[in-house]
């Protein structure tokens, strides 16, 4: 039997809007799905839009949001080098995956909402009826994909992402360039939620999308199951 292949696309981006302070991905969206992947027989490929090494949120590190993940990734030398050395987008081709995963992060608002090759990748994923997973911010990688009649990906499909609450409650809602919740619904997609922090995901056809970093595993397993029919 072939061994299924996953790509999981990370943001390049490090900087905070215009606060001075670092951004990037968070820790336990990558890491939670990451491991639900290998100890599945899962091959994974990382990728960023620039690729070399993947900024790391520093919030996410602090003690608060550390995990049985976080902290395997911390002592994981391997899995800290496929972060330091990714993949540039642009070496990536959808045809030598089974699927895609965007952890999330403030990072992907800034550079994979209008990365054309990041759009180019989905939209080459759903048109060969491969799932694509994401979760947190990075739903915004969603935001401008489209279907062949031109339409958005989205429009139409039940889909999640951190909330505007949660945005608020991270007291980042002037910070960031949008507001998530508000331009899923734009394209028009049919926004669902679970309370702040809760965890959420939902699969609506090929797209699986997850609301916040306690919703990285959920969102993975989804994409696990989606695999194995």
């Amino acid at each position: 039997m072939m061994t299924k292949k996953i790509l999981m696309v990370l943001t390049s981006h490090d900087e905070l809007g215009n606060t001075g302070q670092k951004t990037g991905f968070w820790v336990e969206e990558f890491a939670a799905p990451y491991y639900a992947f290998i100890e599945a027989g899962i091959e994974v490929t990382l990728a960023t839009p620039r690729g070399g090494q993947a900024p790391i949120d520093p919030t996410s590190t602090l003690e608060d949001f550390q995990t049985v993940a976080t902290t395997r990734y911390d002592n994981d030398d391997l899995a800290q080098a496929k972060i330091a050395t990714t993949v540039p987008l642009s070496c990536v081709n959808e045809s030598d995956f089974d699927g895609v995963f965007y952890p999330g992060g403030h990072g992907p608002l800034w550079d994979l909402t209008e990365n054309r090759e990041s759009i180019s990748l989905i939209e080459s994923f759903l048109s060969a009826g491969k799932a694509v997973a994401a979760v947190c911010h990075a739903s915004a990688a969603l935001l401008n994909v489209k279907i062949p009649s031109g339409e958005f990906a989205i429009k139409g499909k039940t889909v999640t992402g951190f909330a505007n609450t949660e945005e608020a409650a991270v007291q980042l809602t002037e910070v960031v360039p949008f507001l998530l919740e508000d331009e899923l619904i734009k394209r028009g997609g049919e926004y669902q939620k679970a309370d702040d922090w809760h965890a959420f995901a939902i699969q609506d056809g090929l797209i699986i999308t997850g609301q916040n970093p306690a919703s990285s595993v959920l969102a993975a397993e989804k994409l696990l199951t989606q695999l194995s029919t």
